[in-house]
């Protein structure tokens, strides 16, 4: 019999090539969002297809099932240390799963999802969704067979606990069910507070035109801020134009993208600040674990806990503005000389229930994701139909929020997600939302003074707790045990109103 450490550092060293690989085709990715010429897509659809099939034969590699049986038999197992044992653990549910998926099957969905998301974009800018329609229901077939797949090896209930499972392992649409019905009732006693406050901002600041040269100069300054390096020699990162921001990259090369307009300045200033929070996960994970599977991050889910602390409780507190206010007005010169700090924060706080999800505030966010996990629900269980889905989505934008939505462009095909066969990631965001609330109150008990620390200009404290207590711990638990570990308490709504309440009390003076 092979020695336990010689079959560890095969298997080691065969995952490893996978990771590598996996990290060139996000580049890749990040190309064809970023700088591809438009003729190219056809072409990058196959490149993809093939690019999946190579990392499908990768991580179904026999010898890689050979390893790991040899070393969950050996008599020596237990030797293992937590994170060697945790590393076996990912491995091994990775290759259950890719090697019950078929190589055709994960070769059409790369190519489908190449060609939907093209597709999306043209229907999206013709505000038609009966171009998108069609493409949209293939990528939804496609994505039900994996799921019905996936169910079985995952020992998941239902197909979308599967999907669900690819981003919030061990996580169910029950248990998130539960958990969203308490955040709605929270959200909605909160918004009829806000819209009926007698103290109501000015939001007209915000609309004032900002060149957008200026605008890539201020989002220099907010990744100074952050500490997220784009200018230096040993720069990790770089800051590019997207229809839809995204965050992709592992370790060293971790990449953020925004999108400015002219009249809406602080969207790309949030948008950094989002995507600064997904990157200052990736770049603060151990570097002992990279090329491991638990020097990855934990989940989706905690994520996006990391970037809507940095956006939001970091972001859009007063004390970043009493910093940032004086820097911003520097740069946009007398276009913005006359507005004082309460009003501005005031202004970047507004509670407005919106159609657009990624321009939604701070309360209103949640339900337009309860909104997208009930519609995924049902698409997957097949109580809804594709051709449905914009009917059915116009009708809860118009219960939850009192939203008329007039066109689908901006209803059903506003987010890339499900064009990108992004099903079950959705939850995530509200998920990251909750836990941030949890992470918030722990840190408060360390960091008494942070918001101090911000207002002086100095993000470093926030970052280092962070970074000690969320992002070194990589991929070691599951989502429900890091929250647990984290904060000493299960998942809990409870934190994240309480921040709420308090916050948009004082704003709104009720």
């Amino acid at each position: 019999m092979e020695s336990l450490t010689s079959s560890y550092k095969k298997l080691m060293e065969k995952v490893k090539n996978v990771i590598v690989f996996q990290s060139a085709v996000s580049v890749v990715h990040w190309d064809m969002e970023t700088m591809m010429p438009p003729k190219a897509i056809q072409l990058r659809s196959q490149q993809l297809s093939m690019l999946s099939r190579i990392g499908h034969k990768m991580m179904t590699d026999p010898e890689i099932g050979k390893l790991l049986e040899e070393i969950l038999r050996h008599p020596e197992y237990d030797k293992l240390d937590i994170i060697q044992k945790r590393n076996v653990y990912l491995i091994k549910k990775e290759y259950d799963e890719q090697t019950k998926l078929p190589e055709e099957l994960v070769a059409a969905i790369a190519k489908q999802r190449a060609i939907t998301t093209d597709v999306w974009k043209k229907a999206k800018a013709a505000k038609d969704f009966s171009m998108f329609k069609p493409e949209l229901e293939k990528m939804v077939d496609l994505e039900k067979k994996a799921a019905e797949i996936l169910m079985e090896v995952k020992q998941t209930k239902t197909p979308y606990d599967a999907l669900i499972d690819i981003f919030e392992p061990k996580m169910t649409a029950e248990t998130i069910a539960k958990v969203f019905e308490e955040l709605k009732e929270g959200l909605v006693t909160l918004i009829k507070k806000c819209e009926t406050a007698p103290r109501q901002p000015d939001v007209s600041i915000l609309k004032r035109r900002v060149p957008i040269e200026v605008q890539r100069k201020i989002a220099k300054e907010i990744a100074r801020f952050i500490e997220y390096d784009i200018e230096s020699k040993k720069a990790g990162g770089r800051i590019d134009e997207t229809e839809h921001p995204f965050t992709t990259g592992y370790y060293d090369d971790v990449r953020i993208t925004t999108h400015y307009y002219e009249d809406n300045y602080t969207s790309s200033i949030f948008s950094v600040l989002h995507e600064g929070g997904h990157a200052m996960y990736e770049q603060n994970l151990k570097r002992e674990w990279m090329f491991q599977p638990v020097g990855t991050a934990c989940s989706s889910g905690f994520h996006e806990s990391q970037s809507r602390f940095v956006e939001n409780i970091v972001g859009r507190s007063r004390e970043f503005w009493i910093y940032f206010l004086p820097k911003l007005k520097e740069l946009t010169g007398n276009i913005l000389a006359d507005v004082d700090l309460d009003r501005f924060v005031h202004a970047v706080n507004q509670v407005k229930p919106s159609k657009i999800r990624v321009e939604a505030d701070e309360v209103t966010y949640c339900l337009h994701i309860i909104i997208r996990f009930n519609l995924e629900r049902e698409l997957f269980t097949g109580k809804l139909t594709v051709g449905e889905l914009p009917q059915t989505w116009n009708q809860s934008y118009k219960e939850y929020l009192g939203i008329d939505i007039e066109n689908d462009s901006e209803g059903v095909m506003q987010d890339t997600h499900w064009a990108s066969g992004l099903y079950g990631y959705f939850p995530s965001y509200a998920l990251g939302n909750i836990y941030s609330g949890q992470i918030l109150a722990a840190m408060e008990k360390d960091l008494p003074n942070w918001r101090n620390r911000i207002a002086e200009g100095s993000f470093h404290d926030v970052r280092q707790w962070l970074a000690e207590n969320v992002h070194s711990y990589g991929n070691l638990y599951d989502p429900a045990d890091l929250i647990r570990k984290i904060t000493g308490t299960e998942l809990s709504v409870k934190p994240y109103l309480n921040y709420l309440n308090k916050k948009y009390s004082e704003l709104y003076g009720f």
